[in-house]
Order: C-alpha cells, then structure tokens, then sequence
C-alpha cells in the first residue's frame, strides 16, 4: 500500500511564504491526481490544490493567485507553494493520491492514498 510523506510544514508570519512537498514513501503505483487538502481545528477538511496528469490543476478559490501546485522530476512528486500567507491558512496540510475514472479534483473521497499530515501555523 502507497505511504505518502508531507514535509516543509512550520511557523511563518503573515504575508510569507511555504513549501510543502508530498512523495511515495515505499510504494510506487499508479495513480491520474494527487491533491493537497488541509483541515483546520473545529473545521471540515477541505480540498486546497490539485494536480491531474495532463498537468490540468484545480484551487479552491480561497487560495487561488496564492498558492501554486506543481510537479517535481521525480515520478508522483508534487509541491505546493504558498505565498501571501495568512492566518487563515493555519491548519494540518494533508498530501493524497487517487486513481477514478474521471476528476473531481478537490473531492476528498476521490482519493485513496494520503499522508500524515503536516502542520502550517501562520501568525499575525
């Protein structure tokens, strides 16, 4: 079974920047769309960013002209920047991985494969 690992998460004052990087831990399979979500406390996980294999990408409008997802050379590698950051942006990032048929790219059941976690805390 796909392990995916989050690392880049910490502390950043308002109106900097992150990096988050996800990639397969042991396993290597196939998937179309990996995706980043986060959730915050008291709040619902919500879908942030994607990324499908043509290169399509999908932002949830609370991120969009903020953050950036995007591919690394290595196979099932993606990244997210963020910039602009704001306290708003606290939460626990979550990197996963799907396969279906079709897209529906900030759809958390659309994908099987997901990470611990990491923690981005935005202070203002």
């Amino acid at each position: 079974q796909v392990q995916l690992v989050e690392s880049g998460g910490g502390s950043v004052q308002t109106g900097g920047s992150q990096i988050l990087s996800c990639a397969p831990s042991r396993t290597t399979v196939s998937t179309n769309h990996m995706g980043w979500f986060r959730q915050a406390p008291g709040k619902e996980r919500e879908g942030v960013a994607a990324f499908y294999s043509d290169g399509s990408t999908a932002y949830a409008d609370s991120v969009k002209g903020r953050f950036s997802i995007s591919q690394g050379s290595a196979k099932n590698t993606i990244y997210l920047q963020m910039n602009s950051l704001k306290p708003e942006d606290t939460a626990i990032y979550y990197c996963a991985a799907g396969r279906t048929p079709g897209w529906a790219p900030l759809v958390p059941a659309n994908y099987q494969y997901w990470g611990q976690g990491t923690q981005v805390t935005v202070s203002s």
